[in-house]
């Protein structure tokens, strides 16, 4: 039986950790069943709720993925790496590649749920686009998947007047999507700005991706400028927060 000491941590986090530790080092390969509350309880002479608490933690970091009356298994799915910069970099959009292409390689990914529309600016995407109040954007909102999994939900304004009568606003925007399209009418994007902060879901992102009770999201607010500095694009990202590993290079 485990027990605790004082300032060691819960009973159920060490078992926790000891099965985190068999499915890093292959004991437990993808796809495998993890021991169920019974062996658990059994294997460490704990209660059933402690039991229970040990696998919602895997559960909860995205490790594992509880099958209703089959049980709990190793989830099969490696997390993806944004790398900052790589992935906006001029010489990739500008060739007609995708974005994602960067992180993904040849894992198989999907662009799903687009929607465009035009809209009066809110007060924050005004603020980010250097817009007056009550001018017009154009909103395209997407649902990124990667290995058939939703990871990353993303809305994009930009100015109504920059884009209408574009590719810009058709659900698919062409080979180097928005970018490219921006650096056809003499905006390409030169410099961006990010901001990203970690917080619990909404319902509604939870639902849109899939996520375990109680995984973080985090939350991405990038905006485009040209080389003028005009801002020409705001884009939100909501990312699952067990799927990703963010990635930046910096000089010294």
């Amino acid at each position: 039986m485990l027990t605790p000491e004082n300032d060691s941590p819960p009973v159920y986090r060490e078992i926790a950790d000891t099965l985190r530790i068999a499915i890093a080092s292959g004991e437990l390969s993808d796809g495998d069943r993890i021991p169920g509350e019974n062996e658990l309880m059994k294997r460490h002479g704990v209660a059933r709720a402690t039991a229970r608490q040990a696998l919602s933690v895997l559960i909860n970091e995205g490790i594992a993925v509880a099958v209703r009356g089959s049980g709990v298994y190793v989830r099969g799915f490696s997390p993806l790496v944004r790398h900052g910069r790589r992935r906006l970099s001029k010489e990739l959009w500008s060739t007609g590649r995708a974005i994602w292409g960067a992180d993904t390689a040849e894992r198989p990914f999907a662009t799903d749920s687009v929607t465009v529309s035009e809209m009066r600016a809110p007060a924050h995407v005004a603020r980010a686009l250097d817009l007056d109040e009550g001018d017009r954007v154009l909103r395209r909102r997407r649902r990124y998947r990667l290995d058939d999994r939703p990871m990353q939900l993303a809305t994009s304004y930009l100015p109504a007047e920059l884009v209408a009568g574009t590719s810009v606003t058709r659900p698919d925007t062409g080979p180097g999507g928005i970018y490219a399209r921006l650096a056809e009418l003499g905006q390409a994007p030169a410099h961006f700005t990010e901001e990203i902060r970690v917080r619990m879901p909404s319902p509604d992102e939870r639902t849109k991706l899939s996520l375990s009770p109680g995984t973080p999201v985090m939350h991405v607010m990038r905006v485009a400028l040209t080389k003028e500095h005009r801002a020409v694009e705001l884009n939100e990202m909501t990312l699952d927060g067990s799927a990703y590993v963010l990635q930046y290079d910096f000089d010294a």
